[in-house]
């Protein structure tokens, strides 16, 4: 089976389709599967002998305790045991499929995880992070109830019941008949719920991530939360997520609610019908009561499997909708891993030819025509108004997106040839967004690097003034950061992301505002670094204040997604320009 699927945006799968895809990820761990049918029909045959203990009482055709003394006398053993067995049979049905159903889920999003690695960028700027958690947890769990728990009762109670109607043609073939004209109201029930649930589960799932996606703002951006006193508003916009899933799921208890009392009012007719007949074959002599007894005992059993299978469609089509769900994902295309060309390490050599980009939708052209050479150990510092296309720009490097139009060239290579991970080795990365990782300070300077010794990590934490504030701390570069670095400070947290580019030794370094956070004496000690670091590297650098970028090589002036002026930073302020003018303003005081 291809659990993956082919690339691109499949269709929404029927859901026979899709179930079937789910039981796929239960299908290695049949034989564990196979012991809780075991467990099923011990709990099926239980049923069975109820009757049978209920048959002995009445088998004296008179009396409803008369004649078989021996068998009484073994009957209250018979009852321990039969119970014993029925325990046992419950036990195995549900923690054996119940051991199936987590596998599945750890399969499942280990495989989620896994292609959300994978994704390219334009789809998290397509997708909320809440509906991506939603998915990983939520809607996974779902899954998991429709594979197992669900499946499970749908066996166990169908094999009961089907072994009482069996009994109960076998005692009385007509009487069996009429019971059956309830089967087509229920037929038709199930079906009706099992619509109803599907379309209320889908509805649910996107509540839940709604009522994710609210929380998860607040919770990240409490700081300024509190600072604006949103609570009130935050709160009635949580209010309003909130109430939604709880008119959604209210549909769907609503729907689980009706539909027992409907089984038993289908039932009650068919009841109605047997007793009806019996009456009539009691007094024609036909039938003795002792035998209808029996034969309505065994009908009285199959009452709550019939609800139960009615009650499992629930969470049976909740999985079904969150399976879709899983699966559109899965089915989803990951971003394109590049051409066959290996890349052990680059000169450098970067070149923009005739480059235009735009973003999906209806944001228009990003970037126009974009003309530009940068020999290899050259810095470029890249400058221009907010919107201009800066970031944008050095975000097609590392192919975080694709032009839409022209080539670029990594040393004379069209960077689409080269295999992406080989492309990314050349290419090191601080952005103004620092993103450190719940752990030590070592393990995010040394994140996604192998074999790197402690000469290695302190020289780097030393070049960008980490070890200035770590070996202040009680664990030095082991304290924890905490999540999302909030144990360090705006500036500390940024040190730590220009040492781990440090570590990384590329020939391709990028520092979109490396230096915005830290202070006048710490960025002073980071420019030095850096103009030692810089040497026989290209580097590309992004800044707003332009004091910071004077020394560069070449500096590249944008406006409106377009180069408009490149030159020295004394070349451009003689021409009198856009970058001029942008220097007056900064300086103007």
């Amino acid at each position: 089976m291809n659990r993956t699927g082919a690339a691109g945006q499949a269709a929404p799968d029927p859901a026979g389709a899709v179930y079937r895809r789910l039981l796929g990820y239960a299908k290695p761990y049949r034989g564990m599967y196979l012991l809780g049918v075991v467990g099923m029909l011990l709990y099926a045959a239980s049923q069975f002998a109820i009757v049978k203990c209920v048959k002995i009482l009445t088998a004296s055709h008179g009396s409803f305790f008369a004649g078989h003394t021996r068998a009484l006398l073994y009957l209250p053993l018979a009852v321990i045991a039969m119970f014993l067995l029925r325990g046992v049979g419950d036990f195995m049905a549900n923690y054996f499929p119940g051991w199936v159903g987590r596998q599945v889920i750890k399969s499942l999003r280990a495989e989620l995880f896994a292609k959300y690695l994978g994704m390219s960028t334009s789809y998290y700027d397509r997708e909320s992070t809440a509906t991506l958690l939603t998915r990983l947890t939520y809607n996974v769990e779902l899954v998991a109830e429709a594979t197992t728990n669900s499946i499970t009762v749908v066996i166990r109670d169908s094999l009961t019941v089907l072994g009482l109607l069996g009994y109960l043609f076998w005692l009385n073939w007509q009487l069996a008949i009429f019971a059956l004209l309830a089967a087509p109201g229920i037929a038709w029930l199930v079906r009706s719920v099992n619509q109803r649930f599907r379309r209320y589960s889908a509805r649910i799932q996107s509540s839940v991530g709604d009522v994710t996606r609210v929380a998860k703002e607040v919770l990240d951006g409490h700081r300024v939360v509190k600072v604006f006193n949103a609570q009130e508003h935050l709160r009635q916009v949580f209010e309003g997520v909130n109430e939604r899933n709880r008119r959604t799921n209210m549909r769907l208890v609503s729907a689980r609610s009706s539909s027992s009392p409907a089984v038993q009012l289908i039932a009650a007719l068919g009841l109605a019908a047997v007793l009806f007949v019996a009456n009539l074959q009691i007094s024609a002599g036909r039938l003795l009561p002792d035998d209808f007894l029996v034969f309505l005992t065994a009908m009285l059993l199959t009452s709550d499997p019939l609800k139960r299978l009615i009650t499992v469609a629930g969470p049976l089509q909740q999985g079904i909708a969150a399976g879709a769900n899983v699966f559109e994902a899965l089915d989803a295309p990951v971003e394109p891993q590049g051409g066959a060309r290996a890349l052990q390490r680059a000169r450098g050599d970067v070149e923009f030819e005739h480059v235009d980009f735009s973003y999906a939708g209806e944001k228009g052209p990003v970037l126009r025509d974009i003309q530009l050479k940068v020999p290899a150990g050259t810095t470029v510092a890249i400058v221009g108004r907010s919107g201009s296309g800066k970031s944008t720009l050095v975000s097609l490097l590392p192919r975080f997106y694709d032009p839409v139009g022209g080539v670029l060239r990594l040393d004379g290579v069209d960077v689409r040839d080269y295999r992406l991970h080989d492309l990314r080795e050349q290419i090191s990365l601080v952005s103004q967004d620092i993103v450190l990782f719940n752990d030590s300070i070592r393990n995010n300077i040394t994140f996604g690097a192998a074999g790197i010794g402690e000469q290695q990590v302190r020289a780097a934490a030393q070049a960008a003034y980490v070890l200035e504030f770590a070996d202040q701390l009680p664990q030095g570069l082991d304290t924890p950061v905490g999540d999302r670095g909030m144990q360090l400070s705006g500036g500390q947290r940024q040190r730590v992301a220009i040492a781990r580019a440090l570590l990384r030794n590329s020939p391709i370094l990028i520092l979109d505002e490396a230096t915005s956070a830290l202070d006048t004496a710490s960025e002073r000690y980071i420019q030095a670094a850096l103009e030692q670091l810089v040497r026989n590297r290209t580097t590309f650098i992004i800044a707003h204040r332009l004091s910071t970028i004077e020394g560069a090589d070449l500096i590249v002036v944008m406006r409106d997604g377009a180069i408009v002026e490149q030159g020295t930073h004394a070349a451009l302020l003689a021409q009198g320009g856009v970058y001029t003018e942008l220097h007056r303003l900064q300086f103007s005081d």
